[in-house]
């Protein structure tokens, strides 16, 4: 038997969750050298994402979204990427990397999974082999946020060269590649962070920003964006939204991606400029990237050589230690991390 720890939901928070009380550390074991029934198959778990929409899954069971509520009392999911150590299942062969789609991928340091499990929760990745690329890239940027990223941009915000797009959350994990592929596209590309040490991040890999905890809002949109702005990829909700409504060009496409300034209010915050959205004739549409993995093939084939060639950059905090789980989705939630924040459990 091996030490297996687990992080476990174990309580429904109220605002901001805490470590220790709502996310637990559970000390479990694990038999590797048991015999595995037909089609099972031993993963170690090398390395976890912490996303924002992880925190509307910690809510009361019977309370509906589109992500089911993490159980109480059990094992947390989310995008993993693993190694098979063992198995009795011909897909996925002993030293196969693995990837654990978004909500599916189980939040421990080893993980028996059944072949019927498997057949939706876990694909092989082994180009990560070949690429050079980190295994943490397989659950960002090649992962979730970089199809969230790359798939909305291009299919709600239907960009064209010379347009106006400001990006919200712009140094996160899925803003940081927005940006990006709209510079790329010609259009006049602005971010919002909430540090100076983000805006100078940005500005190092060509993209202009703003620190919205540090100045007006309103008057920085209208000192960046004097021709209003065409695109807005939303991540953060409330004020910031009511106010791209204000300077928003006729016929504006919102892609609304998240409101994080909103997950841990008891009461959110009243939006007043709804009537723009009549006045200006804009599209303002929300999604969900799940609804969309018969893109997912052609991402990867496009996105893996733009991250190979260094063309996209990605940045990424790493939380070392499956302990410190907790902690790093409390800092994704106070927008403290800086880049795609991953937990590394292990080396391959």
């Amino acid at each position: 038997m091996v030490a297996n720890k687990q992080v476990i939901f174990s309580n429904i928070p109220e605002g901001y969750p805490v470590a220790g009380k709502d996310i637990t550390i559970k000390n479990s074991t694990i038999d590797l050298d048991a015999d595995l029934p037909k089609g099972d198959f031993i993963l170690k778990n090398l390395v976890l994402s912490v996303d924002p929409y992880m925190r509307g899954r910690m809510r009361d069971a019977s309370i509906k979204s589109y992500a089911p509520a993490f159980p109480l009392g059990e094992t947390m999911t989310g995008d993993t990427m693993s190694v098979v150590l063992k198995s009795n299942n011909p897909d996925y062969k002993v030293d196969d990397l693995v990837y654990g789609r978004t909500a599916q991928g189980l939040f421990e340091e080893y993980s028996q999974v059944s072949a019927d499990y498997a057949k939706h929760a876990y694909v092989v990745r082994n180009d990560a082999k070949e690429n050079g690329l980190p295994l943490s890239h397989y659950v960002g940027v090649l992962a979730m946020p970089g199809m969230t990223a790359y798939w909305a941009l291009q299919n709600i915000g239907k960009p064209k060269k010379g347009e106006s797009l400001y990006v919200s959350a712009a140094s996160g994990a899925v803003g940081l590649i927005v940006s990006q592929i709209g510079k790329a596209l010609g259009l006049h590309v602005v971010g919002s962070v909430g540090s100076d040490e983000k805006v100078e991040y940005l500005k190092s890999i060509g993209i202009d920003a703003f620190n919205y905890k540090t100045n007006d809002i309103d008057a920085k949109l209208g000192e960046f964006f004097p021709n209003g702005i065409d695109i807005y990829f939303e991540s953060v909700g409330g004020k910031m939204l009511d106010l791209v409504f204000k300077h928003a060009n006729n016929f504006g496409r919102i892609i609304a991606c998240g409101m994080i300034s909103q997950y841990n209010l008891t009461n959110p915050e009243p939006i007043y400029n709804t009537m723009n959205i009549v006045a200006k004739r804009l599209t303002v549409q929300g999604f969900i990237i799940m609804d969309h993995l018969d893109y997912e093939p052609q991402f990867l084939k496009e996105m893996t050589p733009l991250l190979v060639s260094g063309q996209i950059k990605y940045r990424e905090d790493i939380s070392e230690g499956i302990e410190s789980t907790a902690e790093a989705l409390i800092d994704v939630l106070r927008g403290d991390n800086h880049g795609k924040k991953v937990v590394k459990i292990a080396d391959l």
